[in-house]
């Protein structure tokens, strides 16, 4: 396969989702062609290759697989649910990669690492859940892309002022989500979001 932004897309549009989803969870999954965007992005700023990646909340696997695809050294996937953990095995052994994965909370995962790629819970149903993803992952690396509601700006600035990181930019995406929720009421949903890459200060 000759790898591009494209092509990596297309790889990434072929893994399994996960069949169920919890509400409480956020479970909301990263589209294809926005995860391949974002992982195209830390690919080409040295964030990827022959470094040590996270995926916090990793649900299907698909910023970790990626990354391996990429050529990241070692990927940790992180999930809480022991469901979205599955699926990222299957996923990573279908894609031919290996990974570690650890089946546990956040808070409860301490492996120091070169870059941390999410798409946390956005708060909405559980209050701060983003904020407990974020400072996780500026205690343990250096450079974060975390995805987050659009109007999350000024929370994601000033928490990265406190603890000593830049943001270097944010990319902007439109997720469509489906009704996969009991509380949805219309089909699909159109929500802004952004990905926004933190640095820390050196």
């Amino acid at each position: 396969m000759k790898l591009n932004k494209k092509s990596l897309a297309i790889f990434l549009s072929k893994l399994k989702k996960q069949e169920s989803v919890s509400a409480s969870l956020e479970q909301y999954p990263t589209d294809s062609d926005s995860a391949a965007h974002i992982l195209w992005h830390a690919y080409m700023s040295g964030d990827i290759e022959d470094k040590v990646v996270a995926d916090f909340g990793c649900g299907n696997g698909i910023f970790g697989i990626g990354a391996l695809i990429l050529g990241a050294k070692k990927v940790y996937f992180v999930d809480i649910d022991k469901n979205s953990i599955e699926v990222a095995k299957k996923n990573s052994e279908d894609s031919e990669v290996e990974g570690v994965f650890v089946n546990k909370d956040i808070s409860e995962f301490s492996e120091k690492v070169d870059c941390v790629l999410m798409n946390p819970p956005f708060g909405v149903q559980n209050e701060h859940a983003d904020k407990v993803f974020l400072e996780k992952a500026m205690k343990l690396s250096d450079k974060i892309y975390s995805l987050h509601k659009i109007e999350s700006g000024n929370f994601i600035k000033a928490l990265s002022k406190d603890h000593d990181f830049l943001v270097e930019g944010v990319m902007e995406f439109k997720f469509i989500l489906k009704q996969t929720m009991q509380f949805h009421k219309k089909g699909e949903y159109a929500v802004r979001v952004g990905c926004w890459v933190l640095k820390r200060k050196l």
